[in-house]
């Protein structure tokens, strides 16, 4: 944990933690930052289950002592991830989220998960063509090289570097675009 909170701070500067320390406080002035708490920074409904799945999905991510609460370390780092986080970094994450039972692998089963959360909320922006099945099977087909039915992580970081469609499709971009514009200054 030491050698993550160094890491953090070498990228974020000590007036930059002061500044994110103060929205973190008016935002969440119990110290800890809460599952309701962050659906209601990103917007979310109650109504909407797919957004609502997928925040949980994102917030357990960043949930890394698995308290059920963002610290203001949980918050930092998430943010400089979204914020500052390189395409590899990103794709890490994203493989981490799909990986539901951690066991450094995807099998079929947690790539439709996460495919059908994301299918129902780019269905209702109309921004999807195909079923999720057909989304999962091209994405198998893609970057499962040994096709034995599971994706490494070395898979998934060359499959989504050889094509932008599933790069795109495999990042799991979080738009929170307009939240940090409101909220904070840019980070450098």
């Amino acid at each position: 944990m030491a050698q993550q909170t160094d890491a953090l701070i070498t990228e974020v500067d000590s007036a930059q933690v002061q500044e994110l320390c103060i929205i973190f406080l008016k935002q969440c002035p119990s110290g800890a930052l809460h599952l309701h708490e962050f659906k209601r920074i990103f917007g979310v409904q109650s109504s909407s289950s797919e957004e609502s799945i997928f925040l949980e999905t994102i917030f357990r991510s960043f949930d890394t002592n698995r308290d059920n609460t963002l610290d203001f370390l949980e918050y930092v780092s998430a943010l400089n991830l979204i914020l500052r986080g390189n395409l590899e970094d990103r794709l890490k994450w994203s493989f981490k989220m799909y990986d539901k039972d951690g066991n450094g692998k995807l099998d079929r089963q947690e790539v439709t998960r996460i495919i059908r959360i994301l299918y129902k909320i780019k269905l209702q922006r109309g921004e999807i063509d195909m079923t999720p099945s057909q989304i999962c099977d091209r994405l198998f087909e893609l970057i499962d090289q040994n096709n034995d039915g599971q994706i490494t992580l070395a898979e998934f970081m060359e499959g989504a570097q050889k094509d932008e469609w599933v790069r795109n499709l495999l990042k799991l971009d979080v738009n929170i675009g307009g939240w940090v514009i409101q909220n904070c200054t840019k980070l450098p």
